[in-house]
Formats: structure tokens, C-alpha cells, sequence
């Protein structure tokens, strides 16, 4: 138990001689540290938060205005009109004996300062109005308004470098749609979903609700607006996420893939360690703010990047929590069912890359077997919620387990050493890719702690994989640190001939600290019970990914369409030619623009779309096909566009719903449009930081994206991105218990309708520019 004397500082015994205290100079030093990195953080944190407080401007320019107006009187004018001596009439004389000169230096320092203040004020009032302005999203491409022009004053106040939350005050709020239109594009988009007699009949609900209930729920509504920064966000994590009492696994979380062909390293423990360390990096410049704000045109909200790290969702027996901390300095790590504590900061210093991969070969080493009932505790986190919240209140609520589950819950994020090899595998690679896939997804429901904020994976041959939790943050957050980590892992730390971790081991490195549990036979019984439900949801995914490289975006924007609204009409096509009908459809689009952003559902399934695809099924001529895609594709732009600027359908009904529920109001309406299933479900994972990656030289390192779970029992969920210029990757997932649904089969119907779409758009293209001869060359894994 050498660890547990080093957690202690000092140790006394009573003898008759007296009291014999032994100090502990090396946890009274590590004490110390700690302390010292604390107040480090602390003070960057007043600093940046001075520095965030006063944007557009900086703190420097405080000292330009006060010499600025110091200058102006030394001139014999007086800038303030007057205010200067008003302000040295009142100033309180007899405590601080202050001569004439001075007073009049130091009236003109308070007046400097609230000119100061009152320029900030302005600039952010003008900053806020620019970044509301939304209209430029609309404009034709190379057609921009007067108005736009103007509005691309916004640079200007953006001259210097900002912080990550610079522009978090000056985000406008998201506006309450007006209950009449969002009714009117509900209608609109339930259209080619319904007979006329269905359809007839959800009018005359709408109707109703418009005229009476409605008003009353949107008064409510406009009132939170007012009092809150975002109308949706909390109720959105609380209901749709927090509240939740279905296992979390395969319905909530999901994951993000490796690099595709390449594996940087086939060693498990340098992989770890490079990573690792690579993770820290980016919460050391998360900490600093030094990461660069996300942006389109205009800034992103950066709100949800508050939790990456340090963050676990709790569970509870009516609803979960997130519980995040200030700071951790070590990884709970997972091996063969004994879990671990490695910390990642010794003396107050980062460890290196190879010190990381040497505590973690440790740990891969260590011969201890797991406690009894340790191996697959895991189980309880993959399970339903209201199981796990009466065992962690039963088990887990004091003694040992307490403080052994702290120690995971409170970890910087959670790491597997998985005992098998996954990424793509030369005798069957498509078959591999799926296994790869659900082994992100789910594993074995006992090896991940899907409480924690992300999981990060490494398997047995190098390669690595994340898994992320859903409540805290949508997945282009954590998409974000994944790209900074892949690419920080090989093009900046790398690896040396032998493949391990750069740089030499301090070997006075304490052991990383195997965690010690007390499971009762009762406890064991639950966690069995859990594992069983969670195998039987993982058993029943039906799990394919589809790497499609005859042709990718560069030869879709020749053809002058959005990529993504391609990609829809495709799932469009291929969902009608499996089905024969067309189904309720939900594309995640983002709303960050406002502060504290999450998400907005398109609904992709469109009277246009539908047109389009009956008519291409029905033998239309191709021109009149081609005209009717152009038209839904400029359709689905369209409502893109409003999703993002906050004129969408989903998320103000589920906020009128919400308040119905609190008022204990019950609307038929309401209640049957949030009970409609949605059997198709898309979203697109975009490459956020493509200046991190050299796609033109080594087109082989950039992640192969992620997926995640079905959202219907009978449906599909599809998650797509575009991989440079040539390569899209489908995600696909479905259940095995569904007998009209078949993830294989489906992809089989995507890869049919991208082709046939290029070949519509494309009616001319030779062969030759789509196979293999225009892609850029890959390595393939040895």
C-alpha cells in the first residue's frame, strides 16, 4: 500500500516517551505544488476573465484614454466639458490631504475611467447588434446587399486576437418564433407524410392550439426569454437528456472514430501516451482560453466547452445531474476489470509523453487480478438509470467504494486499455469497420464509464477511439478536441523509430494507484442484472459503416449543389426505394450562433423532396428530375438556414410543451407532434480545424468521423462526412430486432442513390472521373 503512505503527510504514534510525528517531505512537497498550480490557475482565470470582461477593447486602452485626456488638459481644454470639476468639487478632501494638482490628476483618471467604460459599453452594444444580424446567410452566393457590406464592419471589432470567450457577451439571445409561423411551417413539413384526411385533421388541431392554448403557453415563453440567456438550453439538457431513465449506452452517447488507414504506432501504451498527454495540452489552452473561437462567418457559442474535462453525469432515480470540477491532475484508467488511477502531473509538471506511456505499460503489466466484483462494475453505468442511481446510494455511498468511485468520477476524463485489436483489417475490411464501430459505441457494457464527459480508447494494436457523453455538449465539442488530439499525437509529439513516445522516463515515478473495492453479493447481483439488459441493447445493434470513394464533395460542388443537402436527397431516395414511403426526418443543425446554443432540427423530408423522388422513381424525364432536385436541395438550404437563426420548428414546440406540462395544461396537439417517431435520423460530422491536418500530402490521417445509436426501434440513425474531396463515410445503425430494417442493406440503398443522383446532376461524366484514378493515393495499414 505504498500508495496510500504517500496520500498521507505526516503519521504520529503515542508512546510513553510522547508523541512521535514523522513528517512526509514528499507529500508535504506535492501539497505544496498542487497549491501553487491552483493559484496559478486562479489568477489566470481573474486575468482572462479582465481580459474577456472588456472585449472588443483591451485592458491597455485604458491607459491610452487616461493619457489621452491627461494630454488634452495640460492644453488648456477640457474634453469633459466640465465634468472633470464636478467630479473635484466632490471629491473627499480632508481624509487624504489632497493639493489641488492632484485632485484635478486624479478627477481626471475617474473620468477617463467612465469614458472608458462607457466606449466598452458601446462597441459591445454594436458588436451584439452585428453578430444579430443574420441576413447574410440568405444572400446568393457572389450577390451581397448593401446592408451586408455594412455589416462586415464586425471585423473591425475584431482587430485583435480574442479569447475563447471573448465573444460569449456579446451573442444575442435566441428568439421566440412567433407561434403562427412556427404552426404554419409544422404543417408544411408534416405535408408529404399524411393523407389529406390525416393531414385535414392535424389542421384543425394546429387551428385550435394557435387560437387558444397557444398564446398563452408563448407569453410565458417570451417571459423566460427575457429573463434567461437561452429559452431552450436548460430545459433541453434536463428533459430531453438529464431526465431521461433509458440506459444511456447506444441511446444517448456516441463515438468518433481513428484515422482510417493509418495507425500512427502499433504500441498500446505510446499510443496512450502521446494522446494522453495530448489531451492535457488542449485543457492547458482550454484553461488559458487560448483556443481560438469557432466560427463560420461569425463566432460560435463557446459555452459548452466549460465542461469538457472534469465532468461526470450522476445519476438519480428521477433525474441525473452533471457534476463538473474546477480541476483534476490524473486519468481513471481501465484494464481487464482493475481500475486505476494515473496521474498525469508530478512536482507540478506535466509528465511527458513517455513518462505517460510508462505508467500506463505499468498498468498493462500489473499481474494483480481484479477485486471481487470489480470486473465488470462498469455494467451499472450502461444500464437503466433509475437501477444505477438505488445501487449507487446503496453501494457506493460511503467506505471504500465511495472513495473509489470518486476517484472515476472526479478523473479529467476516462481511459480503456482494451485487450483487443480493432481499425480496418485487410482480410475483411468492411466487416472490421462495423466491429470497430459498435466496439466504440458499446464494447463489452462493462469496460467504459459511460457516466464520465468522454471515454477515450486504445486497443491492442495502436489504434484509438472515443466515446462521448451526451448531456453536457453536442459532439462537435468533443469532435474538436478529438481533431486537436489526432493531430497533435502525430504531426507535432510523434514517435521514434521503435514507435514508442518520444523523450526519457523519470523512473522515481510513483505506481499508478489500482483502485480497492468492497462489492457485496447483493451489489454483484445488480451488477449482473445490469449487464444483462445492457448486452441485450448492444446484442441488438445492427451496425455498418460505409466508406463510399467513388467520388466525394469536390465532385458534387462541381455540379453547383450544397454537399449536404445532396447527401439528404440521397437518404431521401434510398429511404423511399427501401421502404416504399417517406418518413418523418431529423437532420441536427446548430444554434450557436446565439449564446448558449445547442442544437435545431431540420426536418429534412420536404414537399420538394418528396416531388423529386417520386418523380425519379415514376421514369420522369431527366430535366424535369433535375429542376425538381434544385428545387428541394434550395428547399433544404432554406430551412438549414432558419434552424440556425433560430426559426425553427422542434425545439420552440418542445419548449410549449414544457410549459403546458408546468401549468398542468394538457394540448392534443402538442401532444401528438412530440410523440411522432423520427425512423431517419442524420447528422453530419464536419471537420472543424482542417488547418491542423496536411490533406494534400497525407490525405490518409484525418478521422474517419463517428456515429452513434438508432433513435427508433424501427428506424435508422445515419451519421456522414466528407473526407477532403473524394471520400464520404456513412455511419448506419438500426436494430437487429426491427424486421424491416437492415443496416447493410440500407447502406447498399445509399451507395445506389449517390450514384444514380451524380449521375443525374452529371448525365455527361465519363467514367474515368469516377473511380479510383482521381482520389488521392492512401497508405494502406500494414
Amino acid at each position: 500500500m505504498a500508495e496510500a503512505h504517500q496520500a498521507v503527510a505526516f503519521q504520529f504514534t503515542v508512546t510513553p516517551e510522547g508523541i512521535d510525528l514523522r513528517l512526509s517531505h514528499q507529500a508535504l512537497s506535492e501539497i505544496y505544488l498542487s497549491g501553487v498550480r491552483s493559484w496559478k490557475k486562479r489568477i489566470i482565470r481573474i486575468k482572462n476573465s479582465v481580459i474577456t470582461g472588456v472585449y472588443p477593447a483591451s485592458p491597455s486602452s485604458w491607459l491610452f484614454v487616461v493619457i489621452a485626456i491627461l494630454a488634452t488638459m495640460y492644453t488648456r481644454s477640457d474634453p469633459s466639458m466640465g465634468i472633470i470639476a464636478k467630479i473635484q468639487e466632490h471629491l473627499p478632501v480632508r481624509p487624504f490631504k489632497l493639493i489641488s494638482q492632484c485632485q484635478a490628476v486624479v478627477s481626471a483618471v475617474l473620468f477617463s475611467t467612465m469614458l472608458w467604460l462607457l466606449l466598452i459599453f458601446t462597441m459591445r452594444l454594436c458588436l451584439k447588434q452585428l453578430l444579430s444580424y443574420h441576413r447574410w446567410m440568405f444572400e446568393q452566393h457572389g450577390k451581397m446587399s448593401t446592408t451586408t457590406k455594412i455589416w462586415a464592419l464586425v471585423r473591425i471589432f475584431s482587430g485583435r486576437k480574442p479569447l475563447l470567450y471573448s465573444y460569449q457577451g456579446s451573442l444575442p439571445n435566441l428568439p421566440v418564433p412567433a407561434i403562427k409561423d412556427t404552426v404554419k411551417r409544422y404543417l408544411e413539413s408534416v405535408r408529404p407524410l399524411m393523407n389529406d384526411g390525416e393531414y385535414e385533421r392535424m389542421t384543425k388541431l394546429a387551428t385550435e392550439f394557435e387560437s387558444s392554448l397557444g398564446n398563452r403557453l408563448q407569453w410565458y415563453l417570451k417571459l423566460k426569454a427575457l429573463w434567461a440567456s437561452n429559452y431552450v438550453s436548460d430545459w433541453w439538457e434536463e428533459y430531453v437528456y438529464l431526465r431521461g431513465r433509458s440506459p444511456i449506452m447506444v441511446n444517448s452517447n456516441y463515438y468518433g472514430m481513428d484515422f482510417l488507414y493509418v495507425t500512427p504506432t502499433p504500441i498500446q501504451a505510446a499510443r496512450a501516451g502521446n494522446s494522453i498527454h495530448a489531451f492535457f495540452l488542449y485543457r492547458r489552452k482550454l484553461n488559458k482560453e487560448e483556443i481560438k473561437p469557432v466560427s463560420t462567418v461569425i463566432p460560435l457559442c463557446a459555452a459548452q466547452c466549460e465542461r469538457i474535462f472534469n465532468t461526470t453525469r450522476i445519476p438519480g432515480e428521477e433525474t441525473d445531474t452533471v457534476q463538473h470540477w474546477k480541476d483534476s491532475d490524473y486519468v481513471a484508467v481501465y484494464h481487464k476489470g482493475r481500475y486505476f488511477r494515473l496521474k498525469v502531473y508530478q512536482a507540478g509538471r506535466l509528465l511527458s509523453p513517455r513518462e505517460i506511456e510508462f505508467q500506463i505499460q505499468r498498468i498493462l503489466d500489473d499481474p494483480a487480478p481484479p477485486s471481487k466484483g470489480e470486473a465488470k462494475l462498469g455494467a451499472l453505468t450502461a444500464a437503466d438509470r433509475v437501477s444505477w442511481a438505488e445501487a449507487r446510494v446503496k453501494y457506493f455511498s460511503s467506505g471504500i467504494n465511495k472513495r473509489s468511485l470518486d476517484v472515476i468520477e472526479r478523473a479529467a476524463f476516462f481511459v480503456t486499455l482494451d485487450d483487443e485489436e480493432q481499425g480496418t483489417m485487410r482480410d475483411d475490411q468492411p466487416a472490421s469497420l462495423d466491429n470497430y464501430a459498435k466496439s466504440l459505441l458499446h464494447g463489452k457494457c462493462y469496460d467504459r464509464w459511460f457516466d464520465k464527459s468522454f471515454s477515450v480508447i486504445y486497443y491492442k494494436n495502436g489504434k484509438s477511439g472515443i466515446n462521448g457523453e451526451h448531456s453536457w455538449a453536442d459532439a462537435p465539442v468533443v469532435a474538436h478536441v478529438w481533431e486537436y488530439v489526432l493531430a497533435t499525437d502525430s504531426f507535432q509529439l510523434g514517435y521514434n523509430e521503435e514507435g514508442h513516445c518520444k523523450g526519457e522516463v523519470d523512473a522515481s515515478l510513483p505506481q499508478p494507484q489500482k483502485l480497492n473495492w468492497e462489492i457485496s453479493p447483493e451489489c454483484e447481483e445488480q451488477i449482473s442484472r445490469s449487464l444483462a439488459v445492457a448486452q441485450a441493447l448492444a446484442d441488438d445493434v445492427d451496425f455498418h459503416v460505409l466508406s463510399f470513394r467513388d467520388f466525394g464533395k469536390g465532385q458534387i460542388k462541381k455540379c453547383k449543389v450544397s454537399p449536404d443537402a445532396f447527401i439528404q436527397m440521397t437518404l431521401q431516395l434510398a429511404y423511399y426505394r427501401e421502404r416504399g414511403t417517406f418518413c418523418l426526418t431529423y437532420e441536427a443543425s446548430m444554434t450557436r450562433l446565439f449564446r448558449e446554443g445547442r442544437t435545431e432540427t431540420v426536418r429534412s423530408c420536404t414537399n420538394e423532396s418528396s416531388a423529386f423522388v417520386r418523380a425519379l422513381e415514376n421514369g420522369e424525364p431527366a430535366d424535369v428530375c433535375r429542376r425538381l432536385f434544385r428545387g428541394a436541395s434550395e428547399k433544404h438550404q432554406q430551412l438549414y438556414r432558419m434552424a440556425m437563426t433560430g426559426a425553427g420548428i422542434d425545439r420552440h414546440l418542445f419548449c410549449l410543451y414544457v410549459v403546458s406540462k408546468y401549468l398542468g395544461l394538457e394540448s392534443p396537439f402538442l401532444k401528438e407532434v412530440l410523440a411522432e417517431p423520427w425512423r431517419l435520423s442524420t447528422s453530419q460530422t464536419s471537420i472543424q480545424q482542417v488547418e491542423l491536418f496536411d490533406l494534400a500530402n497525407h490525405p490518409e490521417y484525418i478521422s474517419c468521423g463517428g456515429g452513434f445509436g438508432p433513435v427508433a426501434d424501427d428506424g435508422y440513425g445515419v451519421s456522414y462526412n466528407f473526407i477532403g474531396e473524394n471520400v464520404i463515410n456513412f455511419h448506419i445503425s438500426c436494430k437487429h430486432s426491427c424486421p424491416s430494417t437492415d443496416a447493410h442493406k440500407f447502406g447498399d440503398q445509399i451507395r445506389k442513390a449517390v450514384n444514380d443522383l451524380l449521375q443525374l446532376l452529371s448525365p455527361n461524366q465519363k467514367e474515368s472521373n469516377k473511380t479510383e484514378e482521381s482520389q488521392p493515393k492512401v497508405k494502406k495499414e500494414q
